[in-house]
């Protein structure tokens, strides 16, 4: 097969359309939990610091998977790895409606779900998007992105029905059938990469040479090399903080919070589910920004702005009403806008081969921040009562990061010679 005439849809947006399924999938599919903490403290006996611990783990294999995840796609194929993380997660989730005791909880939910979720998670999108465009890299890396951090939010008002008329352990098998569904899609029309259907990246012209790309470093040399650079800690130290504000503590402990000043648990996911609609268009933007302006000033704004909702969050949650419709559709558009801008700094300072797996670091960076904070809010709430602290916090440390792209990021975060003519 030929490149294709520019009248016929490069394969290059199939694989993304795959991607965008997955991603979308999985990432619900690992946000389940957070909506089954008061019926698991309910029937069990749990307490909300045991479940978010478990939780905590899932968040943080979800990140730690995906810079090994790169290097595995790079020698055992896109498509296969994709496949054995689809089938561990269905086959997780499904024995989990039969548990009885924590230990199985954090088995099933915390370690295999975490796991195999964490191979279809933002390293996913850096891949795909390096390996099939050439052009609109950023407005793909952004939906797909957009993708990840939707899929946490959208589905979670229809399971909250489910589990108030038929209890939780339905929205689970739910949720497993749903993953299986997915594997049958990336079964018939995932590729590796574009040699693999006779084409060039999406935007590569027929008659431009090949690029010769150096094979990518292996995942704890990479970690190793970045980690004396002060690009990567600054990029990893932002996501960080990034992960312990988005779906560390809101994605896993909104629902909660909102039962605990008198939200029903439905109306608590519809406000998940309104973020996940914006965050679609709020990261797709960014993406197309990306593009654009400067990865460093859009940081400072997008951290900025989430750390002064965040601070207005326990006053908006006993307000209610409105407000909270208001806060829903703000932190959408922020959601996960950071990661275009982020990708195209990891790939600016450490050279398009290594993208992947750096940015698997920086990510895995995200879901340890993510971690904390999930086990951190739940702790809280346990001993003060409510999540005021954990806000409170949360917001400062945003407006932390933001800062930060202004004041050590404009000399540490700097084109490096071999990213210069990618």
């Amino acid at each position: 097969m030929s490149a294709s005439p520019r009248s016929k849809l490069h394969y290059a947006w199939v694989v993304a359309l795959v991607t965008f399924v997955v991603m979308l999938i999985t990432a619900g599919v690992r946000s389940t939990p957070g909506l089954f903490m008061v019926p698991l403290e309910t029937e069990f006996g749990w307490s909300r610091a045991m479940i978010s611990a478990s939780i905590a783990v899932n968040i943080a294999l979800f990140g730690l998977i995906g810079p090994f995840a790169a290097s595995v796609m790079d020698r055992w194929g896109l498509r296969r790895v994709v496949l054995g993380a689809l089938a561990l997660t269905a086959s997780a989730v499904a024995l989990s409606t039969g548990m009885t005791t924590g230990w199985q909880f954090l088995l099933l939910w915390g370690v295999l779900v975490g796991a195999g979720t964490g191979v279809t998670a933002m390293v996913l999108a850096a891949v795909v998007s390096t390996r099939w465009f050439d052009q609109r890299r950023g407005l793909v890396l952004g939906a797909l992105s957009a993708a990840n951090a939707t899929g946490q939010l959208l589905f979670l008002p229809q399971l909250a029905k489910v589990v108030e008329s038929s209890g939780w352990r339905s929205a689970a098998l739910i949720v497993a059938g749903a993953a299986a569904v997915v594997f049958v899609i990336v079964l018939v029309f995932m590729r590796d990469r574009p040699s693999d259907v006779g084409l060039r990246p999406f935007g590569r012209s027929v008659d431009a040479p090949d690029l010769l790309v150096a094979r990518p470093m292996k995942p704890l040399a990479a970690l190793a090399d970045a980690s004396r650079q002060r690009a990567f800690w600054i990029l990893a130290g932002t996501f960080f903080i990034c992960g312990a504000s988005t779906n560390g503590l809101i994605g896993t402990h909104l629902i909660s919070a909102c039962h605990d000043v008198g939200i029903p648990a439905v109306r608590s996911t519809q406000l998940l589910a309104l973020m996940g609609i914006f965050d679609i268009l709020g990261t797709t933007a960014s993406g197309w920004l990306t593009d654009r302006y400067s990865a460093r000033h859009l940081l400072f704004a997008y951290y900025s702005l989430r750390g002064l909702s965040l601070l207005f969050l326990p006053a908006t949650l006993l307000e209610g009403g409105s407000s909270l419709g208001v806060f829903a559709v703000f932190y959408g558009l922020d959601w996960i806008a950071t990661v275009p801008p982020t990708v195209k700094l990891t790939t600016e300072a450490f050279g398009r081969e290594n993208t992947g797996v750096i940015y698997g670091w920086i990510g895995a960076s995200h879901q340890l921040g993510a971690s904390l904070a999930a086990f951190g809010a739940g702790a809280i709430r346990t001993e003060l009562g409510d999540y005021r602290m954990a806000f409170m916090t949360a917001g400062v440390l945003c407006l932390f990061a933001g800062a930060s792209f202004l004041v050590v990021g404009r000399r540490a975060l700097r084109i490096a010679p071999q990213a210069a003519s990618i």
